[in-house]
């Protein structure tokens, strides 16, 4: 279970959102919405701890992330607007590194999996010759080699089309059935069924959260 209590953001002197509060239970898919500048990649550095909040705690599973940091960012696998790919190695290597520190997934047919984001054809190429859409792509093939069980995803549907973006959802709703839980920021309507789906609308002014 993940908790976020009277969460407060400041940057530059301006409140992004105040006393926010949520909690992601597994089994759960949280879409956190808001025009662009409300605060949403600003929650997620919180959440993963990579910012600090202005006031309030994040809890994981009853406990304080500063007093369990390294076994919560064991926990959890974050993609950002940075892809976190090394650019000097091909979508297949980048791909057998990651599987490689997660030994339960050795089993899983890497070229299929980039074949699921249609990459296809690329798995020998450098991803610094890539585009941006396609080191994205590599980026997201990392969730088929993920036990984590809590995934925080900024706008992981940027650059996919519509295909890819149902091919997502459902790898969504396979995690979440599972008992992971999902948060991510997306501009785009999601077709998940609403047993599984809640929101967090953050507004320009200060932040509320509707779940």
């Amino acid at each position: 279970m993940l908790h976020c209590k009277k969460l407060t953001c400041v940057h530059e002197d301006r409140i992004l959102f105040k006393d926010l509060s949520f909690t992601a239970n597994p089994g759960m898919i949280v879409q956190v919405e808001g025009l662009n500048g409300v605060g949403k990649t600003s929650l997620f550095r919180v959440i993963i701890g990579l910012s600090t909040p202005y006031a309030g705690d994040i809890f994981w599973h009853g406990k304080s992330i500063s007093t369990v940091r390294d076994s919560f960012h064991q926990q959890l696998l974050y993609i950002g607007h940075k892809t976190g790919i090394k650019p000097e190695l091909t979508a297949l290597e980048n791909l057998q590194f990651f599987q490689a520190m997660h030994a339960s997934h050795l089993h899983l047919n890497l070229w299929d999996i980039l074949e699921n984001v249609g990459l296809a054809g690329y798995e020998d190429i450098t991803t610094s010759q890539l585009s941006a859409g396609q080191q994205r792509r590599v980026a997201l093939a990392r969730l088929w080699l993920s036990d984590c069980p809590l995934w925080v995803l900024d706008e992981p549907f940027s650059a996919i089309d519509k295909s890819g973006i149902a091919v997502l959802e459902a790898l969504f709703i396979k995690h979440a059935q599972n008992g992971g839980i999902v948060l991510l920021t997306t501009h785009q309507d999601l077709t998940i069924d609403d047993s599984l789906l809640s929101k967090i609308i953050l507004t320009k002014t200060i932040g509320n959260a509707y779940v």
